[in-house]
């Protein structure tokens, strides 16, 4: 077995590109494999979330409060995961990615208090609360708001 013998299994594909309503010799004539009358024999498709006329889904369902759209989704990561890190690295939001702390930095990444931190280390992201501020400069280490 190697790539040049792949092939699909058996049956599992299947061809959508006979043209539809060509005739009867075409197999396809007539009807076009929509059958006989009803909604869907029609032109123009219903449109999504419309249920025959009963109340659809997203009319039964009741509305509370409303979502901020300029809101900003901020990631919050502890003093404490910053200990991956060694002695005198900066630290900034791609190495953060790097190491896989933060997966996807959103609309920012700030540095939270929780934890401890025994290492000097450059800091830059885009907030800082005030107790990871004081952690990280007491050990030396700067912190800068991007």
């Amino acid at each position: 077995m190697d790539l040049s013998n792949l092939q699909p299994a058996l049956g599992s594909k299947q061809s959508d590109n006979f043209r539809r309503g060509r005739g009867h010799g075409s197999g396809n004539g007539k009807t076009a494999g929509k059958g006989h009358k009803g909604q869907k024999a029609r032109s123009g498709a219903t449109r999504p979330g419309f249920e025959g006329g009963q109340m659809p889904l997203y009319r039964r369902i009741p509305k509370r409060g409303f979502t901020n759209r300029n809101s900003k989704t901020i990631i919050g990561i502890n003093v404490s995961a910053l200990e991956v890190f060694d002695n005198d690295t900066v630290v900034t939001v791609e190495t953060l990615l790097e190491s896989g702390i933060v997966k996807n930095p959103r609309d920012g990444v700030k540095i939270l208090g929780n934890g401890e931190l025994t290492k000097k280390l450059v800091v830059k992201v885009d907030a800082f609360s005030e107790g990871a501020k004081t952690k990280i400069e007491a050990l030396g280490g700067t912190c800068e708001v991007i």
